[in-house]
């Protein structure tokens, strides 16, 4: 059953896209916990970070990429952010397609109280 990021990739959901390419798509958080909050997600369905193989390496590069050109179109690049990769149920991942939250815009907590 496809995801919902899926389903955002084929066009059956609309989002607010800010940066695509053959192989990536990135999309605003409906429910953002920063200022900017952004979603980068690899066109190919990957369920969690222990599912990567060797020959997806190049994609996460790509991802990695994205997230720099991301940040620089959102101007949040100077100031800082944060980019983050939840794995499983206890790793907080709620959407099973690999996936980089990018936040930004303000001062960020600490991760961990």
């Amino acid at each position: 059953m496809p995801t919902i990021f899926t389903k955002i990739i084929n066009r059956e959901i609309p989002a607010d896209i800010v940066y695509e390419n053959e192989k990536i798509l990135a999309f605003k958080d409906i429910n953002p916990a920063a200022p900017v909050h952004v979603l980068i997600v690899p066109k190919k369905e990957i369920p969690t970070v222990n599912d990567i193989q060797k020959e997806d390496k190049e994609l996460i590069g790509e991802m990695y990429l994205a997230v720099g050109e991301i940040a620089k179109k959102l101007g949040i690049a100077e100031d800082g952010y944060r980019v983050i990769t939840n794995c499983n149920y206890n790793g907080g991942q709620e959407v099973f397609h690999l996936h980089f939250h990018l936040l930004g815009g303000k001062k960020l907590g600490k991760l961990v109280e």
